[in-house]
């Protein structure tokens, strides 16, 4: 594992430190490891939809689309 050192100011290092204690984290790196895991989804997440505007149309979504892909999940829960 690499080490990164950052310079904080006192006041956000309190706040980090209160995080971790509140949310129960080990220590400050697990915090600050944890805000960048959900960064990088956040950051997944908008490309995928940005993907997906640019995509064409695939019809019409309204009940019956939905249905569907419940009826979908649950055949891929089923054995």
């Amino acid at each position: 594992m690499t080490t990164v050192n950052i310079s904080l100011p006192d006041s956000m290092k309190a706040y980090i430190d209160q995080r971790v204690s509140q949310e129960g984290y080990g220590t400050s790196s697990e915090y600050v490891r944890e805000l960048i895991r959900r960064d990088k989804d956040r950051s997944q997440l908008r490309a995928m939809m940005l993907k997906g505007l640019e995509s064409p149309a695939a019809g019409q979504v309204d009940a019956a689309y939905f249905q569907s892909l419940r009826k979908r999940a649950e055949q891929r829960k089923q054995p």
